[in-house]
């Protein structure tokens, strides 16, 4: 492996890296289920799938990395399928999104 190919897999995990903290500060600081399942959602599933794609990267020539590539289809393919069934089940719930308070942005 070149010092050119270990960057891009460093680049890549720090990129995912950085998407789960994004998530995380998503779910502890945004308002409401809504708001915080989208968070999660765009952020678990850039996140594990670039992180997926630098452990692919880096085991490229042996057979393990198909096998990391059908976790990356299987992620990139679950995580928003699943965050839109709990979305839609909480609004067949009537969980109402929260209102902004008034002076709050929107």
């Amino acid at each position: 492996m070149t010092a050119v190919w270990h960057a891009i897999v460093v680049a890549l995990a720090l990129f995912g890296a950085a998407f789960f903290l994004a998530g995380t500060l998503g779910l502890l600081r945004l308002p409401d289920f809504y708001t915080r399942a989208h968070a999660v959602s765009k952020c678990d599933t850039v996140g594990a799938g670039s992180i997926l794609l630098a452990l692919a990267l880096y085991v490229a020539p042996q057979p393990e990395a198909l096998k990391i590539l059908l976790l990356l289809l299987l992620v990139l393919l679950s995580s928003p399928t699943s965050c839109h069934a709990l979305a839609h089940a909480a609004h067949h719930t009537g969980l109402e999104p929260r209102e902004p308070r008034a002076g709050e942005p929107s």
